[in-house]
């Protein structure tokens, strides 16, 4: 339930949580990844519309806050592959809500899906 009187410890978790999963793409790449691990191009293609900068910035800032894993491959040329970890997979529950939200939000605003 959501009063608006939430403890200072309140808003800094939620403050967190905002944090690492700011912008437009963090949770999209997210998503993406749930369904297997992909290379930096697989990501960008199924990742419409984000350029391969702001792709690059968003993994990094995802690595970083242990939700994507980063592998590196001994290959010529080196093989990078990038994967959901168990801690991004906890946003599942999150991203499924979203999901479900963002289609009724469409329906109120617009009248379809």
């Amino acid at each position: 339930m959501l009063t608006g009187e939430g403890c200072p410890k309140s808003i800094r978790s939620i403050n967190d949580a905002l944090e690492a999963v700011e912008g437009k793409w963090k949770l999209l790449i997210l998503f993406t990844l749930s369904s297997g691990p992909k290379r930096f191009t697989q990501l960008a293609k199924e990742v419409a519309g984000i350029t391969d900068k702001t792709l690059s910035k968003e993994l990094k800032s995802l690595e970083e806050n242990k939700l994507v894993k980063r592998d590196v491959y001994d290959t010529f040329p080196p093989t990078v592959e990038y994967s959901i970890t168990a801690h991004g997979l906890s946003l599942e529950n999150l991203i499924e809500a979203l999901h479900y939200w963002g289609k009724a939000h469409r329906r109120e605003i617009i009248g379809k899906e």
